[in-house]
Order: structure tokens, then sequence, then C-alpha cells
């Protein structure tokens, strides 16, 4: 069997990257497309062999993409994918746009359909986050949404079946492409993020997430600024200027640049995870339960479906500083125990994620034989 991986751009370390180790991990031979590759950005992707395409040309192309998204369906249609029997893309944009044979099986293992065309529209919209040019991408959204929604369902009907990361996810692919899927959860590292062997500190909140608009950290900060408790939050991002203009004194900032030995430290040693955004699975939080710590969270999309509200976390129901404020009140109410939370997030291992991604991808394989 011959496969091939496909992803959008490879430019960072996040959730999504972390499928794309566990993917290779499988399949160590197979070789990754993308649209864009910055490997002072992304070390990490240095295993793979990657072949990129004409955008990775551009300087600065990672930002342009990120802004105007006009040219990348066209990167990913000039691949050739002839030769390989199966093409994995995972995607929550334009990775899904790449045309294959019949006789090639395009599985689509979708993050998202298409954030800022969908689900997160409004939020977009309101906050495209890009400073002195939010003027012309919110003219340049309001001019071309229409065409890019059209062409985003054109690519939607490319692949030959679809993986979702979550029932959340599975809705919005019905909704969206009207098109049917499987989940399988993304994998996390539940060997390296696990309980503490030594007395904890449990002295502050946290927050780990990349700072852009629609993870929600602003309302975070609101309510923070007005607690008394400390709050500490790990990430970097195009919004992160305007988050650190608005934080209190008892708001600390700490780069996204940690090994995964140091991340566990800070969510073992937090009284919990603050999780604001409306996700799609909430990679985050299963990685604080695995630590034995709770997630006190948005009662919205993916972490419904990871955090069991009472025993794991709370939920709140509104993107509010006041709805957050009084979730944490509330918190110092319950007790939590560890071994609850690290059970919870053992449904969402790494290896588990191996073994049903691989019968999946088998069970293909053997299908296309028998045709």
């Amino acid at each position: 069997m011959k496969l091939a991986i496909v992803y959008d751009r490879v430019v960072k370390f996040g959730g999504a990257e972390r499928i794309l180790m566990a993917l290779h991990e499988i399949w160590p031979n197979a070789p990754l497309y993308t649209a864009v590759y910055r490997p002072e950005k992304a070390p990490w992707a240095r295993r793979f062999h990657i072949r990129s395409s004409f955008l990775d040309h551009i300087p600065y192309a990672e930002n342009i993409i990120e802004v105007l998204p006009f040219f990348t369906p066209y990167a990913f249609e000039n691949f050739n994918f002839d030769e390989y029997d199966i093409v994995i893309s995972i995607t929550s944009q334009d990775a899904k746009s790449i045309i294959t044979k019949p006789q090639t099986f395009h599985v689509c293992y979708c993050l998202t359909p298409t954030r800022y065309l969908w689900s997160g529209l409004n939020e977009y919209y309101n906050q495209p986050a890009a400073g002195i040019f939010n003027p012309g991408v919110r003219l340049g959204m309001k001019l071309f949404v229409n065409k890019l929604r059209r062409w985003d369902k054109i690519s939607s009907k490319r692949p030959d079946s679809y993986l979702s990361i979550s029932k959340t996810v599975k809705r919005r692919i019905a909704a969206y492409y009207n098109r049917e899927s499987k989940v399988i959860y993304p994998p996390v590292d539940t060997e390296v993020f696990n309980l503490p062997k030594v007395k904890t500190l449990n002295d502050y909140f946290l927050i780990v997430s990349r700072l852009v608009p629609y993870k929600r950290v602003d309302y975070a900060i609101e309510a923070f600024s007005q607690l008394p408790y400390r709050l500490k939050i790990i990430g970097s991002g195009i919004d992160e200027k305007r988050l650190k203009k608005n934080a209190g004194k008892n708001i600390e900032f700490i780069g996204s640049d940690l090994t995964d030995r140091k991340l566990g430290w800070y969510y073992q040693n937090c009284l919990a995870l603050i999780f604001p955004g409306e996700e799609d699975f909430g990679l985050t939080a299963v990685e604080a339960q695995a630590c034995g710590r709770p997630v006190i969270a948005l009662g919205k999309s993916g972490t419904t479906e990871t955090v069991i509200n009472g025993k794991t976390g709370l939920f709140y129901d509104e993107k509010s500083a006041d709805s957050l404020i009084s979730a944490v009140r509330k918190f110092f109410k319950y007790s939590f125990n560890p071994e609850n939370c690290r059970q919870n997030s053992l449904r969402y291992s790494k290896k588990q994620f191996k073994q049903l991604m691989k019968s999946e991808i088998e069970n293909i394989r053997q299908n296309l034989k028998s045709v």
C-alpha cells in the first residue's frame, strides 16, 4: 500500500500537528504534502519527507494564507497523487481540495469545516486581528465570502469518505457539506501528560491556547482582571499584543515554546484549566485532565464530549466575563478527584487513536483490493 498525507500548512505546532506525528508513527514512509512549509517554525516536521506547493516560494506566504485564502485550493489541485493507493488529508481548510483519480482513495480527517466561512464567520468578521488592515479584511470577507463558500462546498465533494475529530465536527460536516462522517477522536499523549509524583502547588488558574480571536481569551482576561486569583496564559499568536494590553497585574503571559514536560508541569500545578473558546475537540482540556486537573469550560461544542460536568470540571453558559466569574466562584464549592480526571482522559489516548486509524485505513485497503 502506498499512502500519502496532506495537511493545510506546516508553519506551527499544535493539536493538528500532534495528529500528523501520530500518523507518522503508523506510516513512517508516507510523504507529507502541504501548501507552505516553514522549517524554522516547524522543526517537529523534519522527520517527514515534505513536498510543498508553489506558494512556498512566496515570502511570508503563511501570513498571506491566513488572511487571503484565494490561492491555496489551486496549490493543492496541482499536486499529483497517481502513484498512491490512499491519501489522507488532515484539514480545517483547503487540503481536501486535492484531485485524485478513481484508483486513489481520498479519506479526509476533518478538523472542522473551514471555520472562517462557516461556524466562526461572525467572530472572524468582528475581529480579523489584522491590525490596521482590519477594515480591508472585513470588506474582502463581505465581497468574497459567498464565492469562497461555493468553492469550499465544491472541494468538500472530492474526498471519498470523511472522518471527524468529534461529534461536534460530525454535525458541522453534515450541516455545511451534507456529508456523513465517522468520529475518531484525535490523540492525546497520556504518557507524557500524567499525574504528578510530588505535591502540587495549585495556586493559579491556567489557559493554554493560541492567542487568536476565535479562542476568546479576551473575556477570560476581562474576568480575571476582576478576580483575586492568579491566571497564567501559555501561548502566542496574532492577538497577543491586544490581550496583554487589557490584562491585569494578576495575569502572566508565558511563551508557547515549552517542552511537553514543562507544559505538563504547568497543568499539574494549576487549580484548573480555563477553557473559554467554542472548540472542535479541545485537546488542552484532555491534557489537563490527564494531569489530574479539572476544567472550567464554556459548555458548548467539543468540551461537552471530553469534560464530565461536576466530576472532571464545570461548564458555564455564555461567552462573557460575568458567566466565567460565576463559574470560578462556584468551582471552590466542589472537590475534584484527580483520578477521575485522569481516567476520563484515557478515552482519548494516542494508543487508542493509532489503533482506530490503522484499522480504518486497513478496512479501506481491503475494500480496494476486493474491487
